[in-house]
Protein backbone atom coordinates (compact mmCIF):
# COMPACT_ATOMS: atom_id res chain seq x y z
CA UNK A 1 0.00 0.00 0.00
CA UNK A 2 1.56 3.26 -1.11
CA UNK A 3 -0.29 6.56 -0.83
CA UNK A 4 0.86 9.43 -2.99
CA UNK A 5 -0.24 12.96 -3.75
CA UNK A 6 0.79 12.57 -7.44
CA UNK A 7 2.35 16.01 -7.42
CA UNK A 8 6.13 15.77 -7.01
CA UNK A 9 6.55 19.48 -6.37
CA UNK A 10 3.99 19.65 -3.55
CA UNK A 11 5.24 21.11 -0.27
CA UNK A 12 3.42 20.43 3.00
CA UNK A 13 2.93 22.82 5.90
CA UNK A 14 3.52 19.87 8.27
CA UNK A 15 5.81 17.07 7.17
CA UNK A 16 7.22 14.29 9.35
CA UNK A 17 9.30 11.27 8.40
CA UNK A 18 9.65 8.15 10.54
CA UNK A 19 12.65 6.02 9.60
CA UNK A 20 12.71 2.44 10.90
CA UNK A 21 15.75 0.19 10.49
CA UNK A 22 13.84 -3.06 10.15
CA UNK A 23 15.09 -6.03 12.20
CA UNK A 24 18.06 -3.79 12.90
CA UNK A 25 20.20 -6.11 15.02
CA UNK A 26 19.68 -8.99 12.57
CA UNK A 27 20.41 -6.70 9.62
CA UNK A 28 23.73 -5.72 11.19
CA UNK A 29 24.65 -9.36 11.79
CA UNK A 30 23.73 -10.32 8.22
CA UNK A 31 25.68 -7.34 6.90
CA UNK A 32 28.77 -8.24 8.95
CA UNK A 33 28.48 -11.98 8.30
CA UNK A 34 27.46 -12.65 4.68
CA UNK A 35 26.96 -16.35 5.45
CA UNK A 36 23.90 -15.34 7.52
CA UNK A 37 22.22 -13.47 4.68
CA UNK A 38 18.92 -15.07 3.71
CA UNK A 39 19.01 -17.30 6.78
CA UNK A 40 16.45 -17.39 9.61
CA UNK A 41 18.33 -15.97 12.59
CA UNK A 42 17.43 -14.70 16.04
CA UNK A 43 19.39 -12.49 18.41
CA UNK A 44 19.70 -13.60 22.03
CA UNK A 45 21.26 -12.04 25.10
CA UNK A 46 24.60 -13.81 24.86
CA UNK A 47 25.29 -17.39 23.89
CA UNK A 48 23.40 -18.57 26.98
CA UNK A 49 20.31 -16.51 26.17
CA UNK A 50 17.05 -18.41 25.85
CA UNK A 51 14.74 -15.53 24.84
CA UNK A 52 14.74 -13.99 21.36
CA UNK A 53 15.38 -10.23 21.37
CA UNK A 54 14.60 -9.87 17.66
CA UNK A 55 14.63 -12.09 14.60
CA UNK A 56 15.18 -11.76 10.87
CA UNK A 57 12.37 -11.59 8.35
CA UNK A 58 13.32 -15.07 7.17
CA UNK A 59 12.56 -16.35 10.68
CA UNK A 60 9.39 -14.27 10.99
CA UNK A 61 8.02 -16.01 7.92
CA UNK A 62 7.89 -19.20 10.01
CA UNK A 63 6.13 -17.50 12.94
CA UNK A 64 9.19 -16.75 15.07
CA UNK A 65 8.71 -13.52 17.03
CA UNK A 66 10.35 -11.31 19.61
CA UNK A 67 10.04 -12.76 23.12
CA UNK A 68 9.76 -16.36 21.94
CA UNK A 69 11.90 -18.95 23.66
CA UNK A 70 14.77 -20.37 21.65
CA UNK A 71 13.48 -23.94 21.99
CA UNK A 72 10.13 -23.01 20.42
CA UNK A 73 11.81 -21.07 17.59
CA UNK A 74 13.93 -24.08 16.69
CA UNK A 75 10.84 -26.29 16.74
CA UNK A 76 8.82 -24.23 14.27
CA UNK A 77 11.64 -22.89 12.06
CA UNK A 78 13.92 -25.35 10.24
CA UNK A 79 17.49 -24.14 10.13
CA UNK A 80 16.96 -21.43 12.75
CA UNK A 81 20.27 -19.95 13.92
CA UNK A 82 20.96 -18.32 17.28
CA UNK A 83 23.22 -15.25 17.18
CA UNK A 84 24.52 -13.67 20.42
CA UNK A 85 23.86 -9.94 20.62
CA UNK A 86 26.67 -7.43 20.09
CA UNK A 87 25.12 -4.30 21.60
CA UNK A 88 28.20 -2.11 21.28
CA UNK A 89 28.29 -2.78 17.54
CA UNK A 90 24.60 -1.94 17.13
CA UNK A 91 25.02 1.25 19.15
CA UNK A 92 27.97 2.38 17.03
CA UNK A 93 26.09 1.87 13.77
CA UNK A 94 22.95 3.51 15.13
CA UNK A 95 24.96 6.54 16.25
CA UNK A 96 26.51 6.77 12.80
CA UNK A 97 23.07 6.63 11.16
CA UNK A 98 21.56 9.23 13.50
CA UNK A 99 24.47 11.59 12.92
CA UNK A 100 24.02 11.30 9.15
CA UNK A 101 20.24 11.86 9.39
CA UNK A 102 20.80 15.01 11.44
CA UNK A 103 22.42 16.56 8.36
CA UNK A 104 19.16 16.14 6.45
CA UNK A 105 17.14 17.81 9.18
CA UNK A 106 18.36 19.12 12.53
CA UNK A 107 14.75 18.80 13.74
CA UNK A 108 15.17 15.14 14.67
CA UNK A 109 13.86 12.98 17.51
CA UNK A 110 15.71 9.73 18.14
CA UNK A 111 12.83 7.47 19.13
CA UNK A 112 14.89 4.34 19.80
CA UNK A 113 18.08 2.66 18.68
CA UNK A 114 16.49 1.85 15.30
CA UNK A 115 13.89 4.59 14.82
CA UNK A 116 13.92 8.35 14.36
CA UNK A 117 11.44 11.08 13.51
CA UNK A 118 12.51 13.93 11.24
CA UNK A 119 10.50 17.13 10.94
CA UNK A 120 11.20 18.12 7.35
CA UNK A 121 8.75 21.01 7.02
CA UNK A 122 11.58 23.56 6.99
CA UNK A 123 13.78 21.50 4.66
CA UNK A 124 11.48 21.39 1.65
CA UNK A 125 12.61 24.65 0.07
CA UNK A 126 16.19 23.37 0.06
CA UNK A 127 15.74 19.60 -0.43
CA UNK A 128 12.47 19.32 -2.33
CA UNK A 129 9.09 17.75 -1.66
CA UNK A 130 8.63 15.09 1.07
CA UNK A 131 8.90 12.19 -1.40
CA UNK A 132 12.38 13.29 -2.47
CA UNK A 133 13.54 13.81 1.10
CA UNK A 134 12.24 10.37 2.05
CA UNK A 135 14.27 8.75 -0.73
CA UNK A 136 17.30 10.69 0.44
CA UNK A 137 16.72 9.39 3.98
CA UNK A 138 16.73 5.79 2.76
CA UNK A 139 19.96 6.27 0.85
CA UNK A 140 21.53 8.06 3.82
CA UNK A 141 20.78 5.13 6.13
CA UNK A 142 22.21 2.69 3.59
CA UNK A 143 25.40 4.71 3.11
CA UNK A 144 25.98 5.54 6.78
CA UNK A 145 25.47 1.96 7.97
CA UNK A 146 27.30 0.21 5.19
CA UNK A 147 24.33 -1.85 4.09
CA UNK A 148 21.34 -1.65 6.45
CA UNK A 149 17.96 -1.14 4.76
CA UNK A 150 15.09 0.79 6.31
CA UNK A 151 11.39 1.46 5.93
CA UNK A 152 10.18 5.04 5.84
CA UNK A 153 6.77 6.54 6.56
CA UNK A 154 5.88 10.09 5.59
CA UNK A 155 2.88 12.12 6.73
CA UNK A 156 1.91 15.35 8.43
CA UNK A 157 2.18 14.06 12.02
CA UNK A 158 4.24 11.60 14.03
CA UNK A 159 1.60 8.95 14.67
CA UNK A 160 0.49 8.67 11.04
CA UNK A 161 4.10 8.64 9.84
CA UNK A 162 4.91 5.80 12.23
CA UNK A 163 1.86 3.86 11.09
CA UNK A 164 2.86 4.44 7.46
CA UNK A 165 6.38 3.11 8.06
CA UNK A 166 5.12 -0.31 9.12
CA UNK A 167 2.90 -0.81 6.06
CA UNK A 168 5.76 -1.86 3.80
CA UNK A 169 8.51 -3.86 5.47
CA UNK A 170 11.30 -4.35 4.86
CA UNK A 171 12.77 -1.57 2.72
CA UNK A 172 9.47 0.24 2.09
CA UNK A 173 8.45 3.83 1.49
CA UNK A 174 4.86 4.81 2.27
CA UNK A 175 3.47 8.32 1.94
CA UNK A 176 0.19 9.39 3.53
CA UNK A 177 -0.42 13.06 2.69
CA UNK A 178 -1.91 15.03 5.60
CA UNK A 179 -5.15 15.58 3.71
CA UNK A 180 -5.67 11.81 3.44
CA UNK A 181 -4.58 10.81 6.93
CA UNK A 182 -8.04 10.75 8.55
CA UNK A 183 -9.51 8.72 5.69
CA UNK A 184 -6.56 6.31 5.68
CA UNK A 185 -6.75 5.65 9.42
CA UNK A 186 -10.55 5.39 9.54
CA UNK A 187 -10.78 1.59 9.42
CA UNK A 188 -7.64 0.95 11.44
CA UNK A 189 -8.11 -0.48 14.98
CA UNK A 190 -7.13 2.20 17.48
CA UNK A 191 -4.72 -0.21 19.16
CA UNK A 192 -2.70 -0.35 15.92
CA UNK A 193 -1.45 3.17 16.64
CA UNK A 194 1.70 3.72 18.65
CA UNK A 195 0.93 4.83 22.20
CA UNK A 196 -2.53 3.25 22.54
CA UNK A 197 -1.87 0.34 24.89
CA UNK A 198 -4.25 -2.46 25.80
CA UNK A 199 -5.56 -0.68 28.91
CA UNK A 200 -6.64 2.40 26.95
CA UNK A 201 -7.88 0.08 24.22
CA UNK A 202 -10.22 -1.65 26.70
CA UNK A 203 -11.48 1.72 27.95
CA UNK A 204 -12.27 2.76 24.39
CA UNK A 205 -13.84 -0.59 23.48
CA UNK A 206 -16.22 -0.28 26.43
CA UNK A 207 -17.43 2.94 24.80
CA UNK A 208 -17.83 1.44 21.35
CA UNK A 209 -14.55 2.76 19.99
CA UNK A 210 -12.74 0.06 18.05
CA UNK A 211 -11.52 1.86 14.92
CA UNK A 212 -10.16 5.34 14.42
CA UNK A 213 -13.42 6.34 12.73
CA UNK A 214 -15.35 5.25 15.84
CA UNK A 215 -13.42 7.80 17.88
CA UNK A 216 -15.34 10.65 16.24
CA UNK A 217 -18.42 9.56 18.18
CA UNK A 218 -16.60 9.92 21.50
CA UNK A 219 -16.36 13.55 22.67
CA UNK A 220 -12.76 14.60 23.06
CA UNK A 221 -13.67 16.02 26.46
CA UNK A 222 -14.69 12.60 27.77
CA UNK A 223 -11.37 10.93 27.06
CA UNK A 224 -9.66 14.13 28.22
CA UNK A 225 -11.39 13.95 31.60
CA UNK A 226 -10.27 10.34 32.00
CA UNK A 227 -6.65 10.61 30.81
CA UNK A 228 -5.92 14.36 30.75
CA UNK A 229 -3.82 15.83 27.96
CA UNK A 230 -2.58 12.37 26.82
CA UNK A 231 -6.22 11.41 26.28
CA UNK A 232 -6.87 14.48 24.17
CA UNK A 233 -3.76 13.70 22.16
CA UNK A 234 -5.01 10.14 21.56
CA UNK A 235 -8.28 11.49 20.18
CA UNK A 236 -6.37 13.69 17.74
CA UNK A 237 -3.93 10.89 16.84
CA UNK A 238 -6.78 8.74 15.55
CA UNK A 239 -7.82 11.54 13.20
CA UNK A 240 -4.36 12.00 11.69
CA UNK A 241 -3.85 15.18 13.71
CA UNK A 242 -1.28 14.19 16.33
CA UNK A 243 -0.16 17.55 17.78
CA UNK A 244 2.98 16.21 19.42
CA UNK A 245 6.02 17.96 17.92
CA UNK A 246 9.26 16.25 17.02
CA UNK A 247 11.29 16.43 20.25
CA UNK A 248 14.84 17.59 19.66
CA UNK A 249 16.48 16.19 22.79
CA UNK A 250 16.04 13.77 25.64
CA UNK A 251 14.61 15.54 28.66
CA UNK A 252 15.42 14.86 32.27
CA UNK A 253 14.74 11.21 33.08
CA UNK A 254 11.51 10.29 34.82
CA UNK A 255 13.04 6.99 35.89
CA UNK A 256 16.25 4.99 35.56
CA UNK A 257 15.86 1.25 35.64
CA UNK A 258 17.37 -2.05 34.66
CA UNK A 259 15.76 -5.44 34.22
CA UNK A 260 16.86 -8.85 33.13
CA UNK A 261 15.23 -12.04 31.87
CA UNK A 262 16.16 -15.10 33.93
CA UNK A 263 15.95 -18.80 33.14
CA UNK A 264 12.24 -19.69 33.19
CA UNK A 265 10.68 -20.56 36.54
CA UNK A 266 13.76 -19.72 38.62
CA UNK A 267 13.07 -20.52 42.29
CA UNK A 268 16.53 -20.63 43.85
CA UNK A 269 16.89 -17.55 46.04
CA UNK A 270 20.65 -17.29 45.55
CA UNK A 271 20.18 -17.05 41.78
CA UNK A 272 17.48 -14.39 42.10
CA UNK A 273 19.68 -12.47 44.55
CA UNK A 274 22.54 -12.47 42.03
CA UNK A 275 20.31 -11.07 39.30
CA UNK A 276 18.98 -8.39 41.65
CA UNK A 277 22.52 -7.55 42.76
CA UNK A 278 23.52 -7.12 39.12
CA UNK A 279 20.61 -4.76 38.48
CA UNK A 280 21.20 -2.83 41.73
CA UNK A 281 24.82 -2.21 40.77
CA UNK A 282 23.84 -1.06 37.29
CA UNK A 283 21.11 1.28 38.52
CA UNK A 284 23.43 2.79 41.12
CA UNK A 285 26.31 3.23 38.66
CA UNK A 286 24.04 4.89 36.13
CA UNK A 287 22.61 7.25 38.74
CA UNK A 288 26.14 8.27 39.69
CA UNK A 289 27.25 8.62 36.07
CA UNK A 290 24.69 11.35 35.49
CA UNK A 291 24.86 12.86 39.00
CA UNK A 292 21.44 11.66 40.12
CA UNK A 293 20.15 10.28 43.39
CA UNK A 294 16.73 8.80 44.04
CA UNK A 295 14.54 8.28 47.08
CA UNK A 296 11.83 6.05 45.56
CA UNK A 297 12.63 2.65 44.10
CA UNK A 298 10.64 -0.14 42.45
CA UNK A 299 11.74 -3.74 42.99
CA UNK A 300 9.93 -6.52 41.17
CA UNK A 301 10.04 -10.02 39.78
CA UNK A 302 7.82 -11.38 37.02
CA UNK A 303 6.03 -14.61 37.90
CA UNK A 304 3.43 -16.60 35.96
CA UNK A 305 0.60 -14.38 37.18
CA UNK A 306 2.38 -11.12 36.29
CA UNK A 307 4.64 -8.74 38.19
CA UNK A 308 5.16 -9.16 41.92
CA UNK A 309 6.59 -5.87 43.15
CA UNK A 310 6.98 -3.33 45.94
CA UNK A 311 8.05 0.31 46.17
CA UNK A 312 10.59 1.53 48.71
CA UNK A 313 11.28 5.03 49.95
CA UNK A 314 14.61 6.01 51.48
CA UNK A 315 15.83 9.16 53.19
CA UNK A 316 18.27 10.57 52.27
CA UNK A 317 18.17 9.86 48.54
CA UNK A 318 20.79 7.36 47.41
CA UNK A 319 22.97 6.28 44.51
CA UNK A 320 24.60 3.48 46.53
CA UNK A 321 24.12 -0.12 45.41
CA UNK A 322 24.11 -1.66 48.94
CA UNK A 323 21.21 0.63 49.86
CA UNK A 324 19.24 -0.64 46.86
CA UNK A 325 20.26 -4.23 47.56
CA UNK A 326 18.88 -3.90 51.10
CA UNK A 327 15.50 -3.13 49.54
CA UNK A 328 15.83 -6.25 47.40
CA UNK A 329 16.57 -8.38 50.46
CA UNK A 330 13.50 -6.99 52.19
CA UNK A 331 11.44 -7.69 49.09
CA UNK A 332 12.53 -11.32 48.96
CA UNK A 333 11.98 -11.71 52.73
CA UNK A 334 8.54 -10.14 52.88
CA UNK A 335 6.93 -10.10 49.44
CA UNK A 336 8.21 -13.15 47.57
CA UNK A 337 6.97 -16.58 48.61
CA UNK A 338 9.11 -18.86 46.50
CA UNK A 339 7.20 -18.52 43.22
CA UNK A 340 9.04 -19.31 40.01
CA UNK A 341 10.46 -16.10 38.52
CA UNK A 342 11.15 -15.21 34.91
CA UNK A 343 12.53 -11.66 35.12
CA UNK A 344 13.79 -9.08 37.61
CA UNK A 345 13.45 -5.29 37.54
CA UNK A 346 14.82 -2.44 39.65
CA UNK A 347 13.86 1.15 38.83
CA UNK A 348 14.74 4.46 40.46
CA UNK A 349 11.41 6.23 40.13
CA UNK A 350 12.36 9.80 41.03
CA UNK A 351 15.96 10.54 39.97
CA UNK A 352 16.98 14.07 40.88
CA UNK A 353 20.17 15.95 40.15
CA UNK A 354 22.56 15.90 43.09
CA UNK A 355 25.27 18.53 43.36
CA UNK A 356 28.08 16.45 44.80
CA UNK A 357 30.19 19.55 45.31
CA UNK A 358 27.87 21.11 47.88
CA UNK A 359 26.28 18.06 49.53
CA UNK A 360 26.88 18.08 53.25
CA UNK A 361 27.14 14.42 54.18
CA UNK A 362 28.23 12.53 57.23
CA UNK A 363 31.90 11.44 57.15
CA UNK A 364 30.85 7.83 56.47
CA UNK A 365 28.82 8.96 53.47
CA UNK A 366 31.68 11.09 52.19
CA UNK A 367 34.02 8.12 52.45
CA UNK A 368 31.47 5.93 50.65
CA UNK A 369 31.12 8.47 47.85
CA UNK A 370 34.87 8.65 47.36
CA UNK A 371 35.04 4.84 47.09
CA UNK A 372 32.16 4.83 44.57
CA UNK A 373 33.88 7.50 42.49
CA UNK A 374 37.13 5.54 42.47
CA UNK A 375 35.34 2.33 41.47
CA UNK A 376 33.37 4.09 38.71
CA UNK A 377 36.56 5.62 37.35
CA UNK A 378 38.26 2.22 37.13
CA UNK A 379 35.21 0.57 35.55
CA UNK A 380 34.85 3.31 32.94
CA UNK A 381 38.52 2.97 32.04
CA UNK A 382 38.94 -0.81 32.08
CA UNK A 383 35.42 -2.07 31.46
CA UNK A 384 32.14 -2.45 33.32
CA UNK A 385 32.43 -4.58 36.49
CA UNK A 386 36.22 -4.69 36.46
CA UNK A 387 35.62 -3.88 40.12
CA UNK A 388 32.42 -5.44 41.41
CA UNK A 389 31.00 -7.66 44.14
CA UNK A 390 32.50 -11.14 43.93
CA UNK A 391 29.27 -12.69 42.66
CA UNK A 392 29.38 -10.44 39.59
CA UNK A 393 32.98 -10.89 38.57
CA UNK A 394 31.91 -13.71 36.23
CA UNK A 395 29.29 -11.46 34.65
CA UNK A 396 30.10 -12.79 31.16
CA UNK A 397 27.04 -14.94 31.71
CA UNK A 398 24.97 -11.77 32.08
CA UNK A 399 25.77 -9.70 28.95
CA UNK A 400 24.21 -6.37 28.06
CA UNK A 401 21.66 -5.52 25.41
CA UNK A 402 20.23 -2.21 24.27
CA UNK A 403 17.09 -0.98 25.96
CA UNK A 404 14.21 0.53 23.94
CA UNK A 405 14.88 4.02 25.35
CA UNK A 406 18.53 4.07 24.22
CA UNK A 407 19.90 7.35 22.89
CA UNK A 408 23.39 8.04 21.53
CA UNK A 409 24.09 10.76 24.11
CA UNK A 410 23.01 11.82 27.59
CA UNK A 411 21.49 9.78 30.38
CA UNK A 412 20.02 7.24 27.94
CA UNK A 413 23.31 6.46 26.22
CA UNK A 414 24.06 3.52 28.50
CA UNK A 415 23.59 0.07 27.01
CA UNK A 416 21.10 -1.61 29.31
CA UNK A 417 19.89 -5.02 30.27
CA UNK A 418 16.44 -6.35 29.52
Amino acid sequence: MHYDDNRPDTHWSRAVILVDMNAFFCSVEQMDHPELQGRPIGITNGAQGTCIITCSYEARAYGVRTGMRLKEARRICPGFLQVPARPERYARISSRIMEALSHISPDMEIFSVDEAFLDIARCQRLLGAPRYIARRVKQTVLDASGGVLCSVGVSGDKTTAKYAAKLQKPNGLTIIPPGRAQQTLARIPVTELCGIASGIGRYLAERGVHTCADMRRLPIGEIGRRFGNPGRRIWLMTQGLDPDPVQHGAGAPKSIGHGKVMPPNTRERAVIETFLLHMAEKVAARLRLHHFRASLFYVGVRIDEGWLSHKYRCNPATDHAPDILAMCDDFLDNHWSGQGCHQVQITALDPKYADYQVDFLEPDHQRRDRLNQAMDSINRRYGEFTLAPTRLLSRSRMPNVIAPAWRPTGHRETILNE
